[in-house]
């Protein structure tokens, strides 16, 4: 199979029909934006709405003056793009920037400044940003990129939303620890090294924080000696650009190989790749901010602005991208082609997706045009499309998220609910039945039936699952706001004592409140998703917003592993057994038995509907597996409650019987039974310890 964009040969004439102070040129491709490689030259298009001139910078390597100057001529320009040939040039030798002039009038959104050095939006390589934690360079070049990747014949996954397992991690800080014991730690190389660790553990998808270039520097500051960084990169410099201090090597004008090698090789895995990617907002803030890409480019289009020229803020980062000016979604879409093209990637979580159904003057949309043609693009047709549905400017959709049975959520009413339930919370067991059954009430049929929410009890945001159990507030002092930073809605429980403890009572239940916690999620209809490190109780010492900590705050501590090694064979165990069990994940076929596909119980095994306040639940699958030939029937019990309770299993055929197969309590010497531990139930009933879960199969006698 042919490399993809290694050199564009498009039928274009190599013969150039002008000079610009000295550099043989001729009228580009309008219809290729960026810079492209051609067989005798490079393609630069831009485009500017209210500009009236553009010109191309040419820079050595590292220098701050462009040692060239290349204005595009008005004949180099159809309707509102510029694009010119330049013949001669050696990619390997030179960055580029633009500069625009247009009219100055702030109070219009028009901040034109032919003096300012502006990163090309559709740049596919920024500059200077390789080092992790070192001052950048004033301004922000590109460079051109050969994309010439060979992906084979490599096919998109076909797997639905319902059948993943999501795994969410932060590229540097998987294995920036020195226990991580990887050659190139806090790298894409790094991660590529642990896939053998992701494949013991089971899950078969990955969601990666953001890995478009972004500057950790911008923001930079110290606080009791320790220099904080913007981590997490949800302030994005360039779209269509991978981190490039995320490689272990240089990549001149190769930039992304390193990136495209580790998701091939989780494609050869079996594991999919899903982006966070950052729509919402830009690193270039509000009016107080820096002025390098969109601003300069047509600011009152790709930002959403007051009246008087001033940056709405729904982002809380200072401005809010344009998202359904046409302009802007033109870009948008352009860029996740981009990135399911040449980086193969399996699907997109968009943060604060509410802000892509925003109209320019900040009002919700009913048919937001962006969301809409994301859903139907072509390009776009098989990959995964996740939306964190809500905005910082209080626009909660979560059930409400346009969705044009493409869009699946993040469920934060899971994440709510379950919290709430599991920790014996008051008026929570109505909600959480529906919530473990695949929110029905919220995504009637779903799309294509449980691929609509993404449930998850933890992720990057708030407390890891260890600290959830660990501490009743947040402990956000190392941020430096006075812990006034992070959510204050944690719904967390300490287990009576706040923080670390040698208490054996306190951390046999906290051990035990993870377990319930990953079994509930592990049995709940839609698509679990967890946060890297709850397997082996990983702790960000009660920080619920370490954004900022570059450092172990927020590094994965591997030596936990070994510490919790029984954790992650239970995560692991629970994760075996959601694969084999389809009823846990979808609707099958009638079973043959006659159970019915959901049951929600009361300590009798019999339909029940929820009160508020109850503190036990059954929850019963059933249907008719085709592959196997046969019934799987499935039975989750949850006692929320401290005190231990009887119940009575769900009636069976006579030729079936019961098996155990978790139980989070444990028989005292293990941590739970799983993985070989599986034993028949004598009779019909057991006994529920205190605030335990168990998982119950239907065999054959």
């Amino acid at each position: 199979m042919m490399n993809q964009e290694a050199v564009h040969t498009l039928p274009v004439s190599m013969i150039p029909l002008g000079e610009i102070n000295g550099f043989p040129v001729r009228p580009g491709l309008y219809d290729i934006n960026g810079a492209t490689l051609l067989q005798n030259g490079v393609n630069f298009t831009v485009h500017t709405h209210y500009g009236t001139g553009c010109s191309l910078l040419l820079f050595h390597r590292e220098e701050e003056e462009p040692y060239a100057v290349l204005p595009f001529p008005e004949e180099y320009k159809i309707g509102k793009v510029y694009s010119m040939i330049v013949f001669g040039l050696n990619i390997e030798d030179f960055e580029y920037a633009y500069s625009v002039d247009g009219p100055w009038n702030p109070a219009r959104g028009l901040i034109f400044d032919k003096k300012k050095i502006l990163l090309d939006p559709y740049a596919k390589a920024v500059t200077g940003m390789r080092l992790w934690g070192e001052n950048r360079t004033k301004t922000y070049h590109a460079r051109v990129v050969k994309n010439n990747f060979d992906w084979g014949d490599m096919p998109q996954s076909s797997r639905e939303m319902s059948e993943l397992v999501i795994y969410e991690l932060h590229v540097r800080g998987f294995t920036r620890h020195s226990s991580s014991r990887v050659e190139h730690p806090g790298t894409f190389e790094g991660l590529e090294e642990k896939i053998p660790y992701l494949k013991q553990l089971g899950i078969n998808a990955v969601e990666l924080m953001p890995v478009f270039e972004f500057d950790e520097t911008m923001n930079v500051r110290e606080v009791d000696g320790r220099k904080l960084l913007d981590y997490w990169g949800y302030n994005t410099v360039s779209f269509f650009a991978p981190n490039t201090s995320y490689t272990a090597a240089l990549e001149y004008n190769r930039e992304g190989m390193a990136l495209k090698q580790l998701i091939k090789s989780l494609h050869d895995n079996g594991i999919e790749v899903i982006l966070d990617v950052v729509f919402n907002h830009t690193a270039e803030g509000n009016e107080k901010g820096p002025v390098f890409s969109f601003k300069g480019f047509d600011n009152s289009i790709y930002y959403m602005l007051t009246p008087d020229g001033y940056y709405y803020n729904f982002s809380g980062c200072g401005n809010t991208l344009n998202c359904n000016h046409p302009i802007v979604q033109q870009m948008i879409v352009e860029c996740l082609r981009y990135w399911t093209v040449n980086y193969r990637v399996d699907g997109f979580r968009f943060d604060l997706a509410s802000i892509l159904g925003r109209n320019e003057d900040g009002s919700p949309m009913n048919n937001p045009p962006l969301l809409k043609r994301l859903a139907f693009d072509p390009v776009l047709g098989n990959v995964k499309l996740i939306a964190e549905a809500w905005d910082a400017g209080g626009l909660y959709q979560v059930g409400r998220f346009p969705a044009w049975q493409r869009w699946a959520e993040w469920n934060g009413k899971y994440r709510d609910t379950l919290r709430d339930f599991l920790k014996c919370g008051p008026w929570a067991a109505r909600e959480a039945a529906m919530r473990i059954t695949g929110s029905m009430d919220l995504y009637e049929g779903g799309y294509a039936g449980y691929n609509s929410s993404v449930n998850f009890v933890t992720c990057h945001d708030g407390f890891t699952l260890y600290d959830l159990y660990s501490y009743n507030r947040k402990h956000n002092e190392a941020n430096g706001w006075n812990n006034t930073d992070g959510s204050d809605d944690n719904r967390s429980w300490n287990c009576g004592f706040e923080g670390d403890t040698s208490d054996l009572e306190v951390m046999r239940l906290r051990m035990r409140m993870i377990r319930n916690a990953c079994a509930v999620l592990m049995c709940s209809r839609g698509t679990p998703m967890f946060l890297a490190g709850d397997e082996f109780c990983n702790t960000q010492f009660g920080n619920n917003n370490p954004y900022c900590q570059d450092n172990e705050i927020s590094w994965l501590d591997w030596s936990n592993l070994e510490k919790h090694l029984d954790m992650f064979e239970f995560f692991r165990f629970m994760i075996a057994l959601r694969m084999e069990h389809p009823a846990i994940r979808r609707s099958l076929p009638k079973a043959v038995c006659g159970l019915e596909s959901v049951r929600i119980c009361g300590t009798g095994g019999e339909a029940q509907e929820m009160n508020d306040q109850s503190t036990f639940m059954g929850i019963l699958y059933a249907g008719y597996d085709k592959e196997k030939g046969q019934d799987d029937v499935v039975y989750l019990a949850i006692n929320t409650h401290w005190e231990e309770v009887s119940i009575s299993l769900p009636k069976i055929p006579r030729y079936m019987h019961w098996l155990l197969n978790v139980d989070t309590y444990g028989d005292g010497s293990k941590a739970g039974c799983y993985a070989g531990a599986e034993r028949p139930v004598l009779g019909d009933g057991c006994r529920l310890k205190g605030r335990t879960a168990a998982v119950f199969t239907a065999e054959k006698q």
